[in-house]
């Protein structure tokens, strides 16, 4: 996801966008000539450099711009030797200015290659990491260094911009805050202080409709139960009492207690979790959340409904391939019910 948005803000270059245009220029000439790529194999091993194919860039492939222009800075020293020997391919020797270019941007995008694999994973929460990235990424990342060139600073400027216009939607704010609040792990650490307390009530008002709801469930299974229970059967054995029941009824019957309100419930709920440690970042929030449910039932359920949300359409695009490799030519038969089975057990078994 991070590359890919930078990919998109580094558009606005001129000088990025001939750098690019260059650059597939070179890879495609490559891609449709086996002498020119049996002569870069050739260079790779005299130069002593990885025998690496070249890449090319693909619009719906995130990250494939930089990894062409990466893979292209890599193996200069032998694109610029076979194309010297071809005099028919000499114009596309690239220039020491788009060089310079490739270099700026490589230096710019690099450091985002880790973040886009780690949200784009599917086996563990992303949507509560995308405030804490996006602070790293203003904070550390993309903050300007001494050895910045010019290009570069401009780049990692353009990028800081794009995600702030990106993520300005007040709605997309305020549910990245609520994932980010819910998760053990950082609870109000991303979060601005001036929205703290708009997302703590909000978070109260979903255990409060969390708890509504649960009550009435309740209610209706005490009902149903005790409708049950009213028609005993002639031939059921009547449970042998044992010594606690008895302590246990007179703890019931004696207890003068004042019936505590949902509203107290979810405020003592909600001050139990933030005076809490925080969990280690290493660590899974939904175990976290498994092992606390109990201390805290309402919370965990409003957890669960914003920690389920991947924080990428990469799942749901690995899903699409997953059903284009069982729907083919020779299986385009299948029925939905069939397909759906099909594609669920390549996605759960190893």
């Amino acid at each position: 996801m991070c590359v890919s948005v930078s990919e998109n803000a580094l558009k606005k270059q001129p000088a990025v966008d001939r750098a690019v245009k260059v650059c597939k220029k070179i890879v495609s000439s490559f891609s449709y000539s086996w002498k020119k790529k049996k002569a870069l194999h050739k260079a790779q091993i005299e130069l002593n450099l990885p025998q690496h194919n070249l890449k090319t860039s693909c619009p719906t492939r995130w990250g494939s711009m930089h990894l062409m222009t990466a893979r292209l800075l890599e193996q200069k020293k032998a694109i610029t030797q076979v194309l010297s020997d071809d005099r028919a391919s000499r114009h596309l020797i690239p220039k020491w200015s788009d060089l310079d270019v490739l270099e700026a941007m490589n230096k710019a995008l690099a450091p985002l290659v880790e973040f886009t694999d780690a949200l784009s994973g599917e086996e563990y929460v992303t949507i509560s990491s995308v405030k804490p990235v996006l602070h790293i990424l203003h904070s550390r990342v993309l903050a300007e260094e001494d050895d910045d060139v010019e290009l570069t600073k401009v780049i990692k400027s353009d990028i800081i911009s794009y995600l702030d216009d990106k993520f300005s939607d007040p709605t997309t704010e305020e549910f990245l805050d609520m994932a980010s609040f819910v998760d053990p792990r950082f609870k109000a650490s991303y979060i601005s202080a001036h929205h703290v307390p708009t997302i703590q009530e909000n978070i109260k008002k979903e255990m409060e409709s969390a708890a509504l709801d649960h009550t009435g469930q309740t209610r209706g299974s005490t009902a149903a139960e005790h409708q049950h229970s009213s028609f005993p059967s002639s031939e059921a054995k009547k449970p042998k009492k044992s010594l606690g029941s008895f302590f246990k009824r007179s703890e019931a019957t004696s207890s003068t207690a004042p019936a505590v309100s949902i509203q107290q419930a979810v405020e003592a709920e909600l001050s139990s979790y933030l005076v809490s440690p925080l969990q280690d970042s290493e660590e899974n929030p939904l175990d976290w959340w498994r092992q606390h449910h109990a201390h805290f039932p309402t919370l965990s359920k409003v957890a669960k409904k914003y920690l389920c949300v991947p924080a990428t359409s990469s799942p749901s695009e690995r899903v699409f391939s997953s059903g284009g490799n069982v729907v083919t030519c020779l299986r385009s038969c299948l029925k939905p019910e069939m397909v759906n089975m099909l594609v669920f057990l390549s996605k759960n078994l190893d």
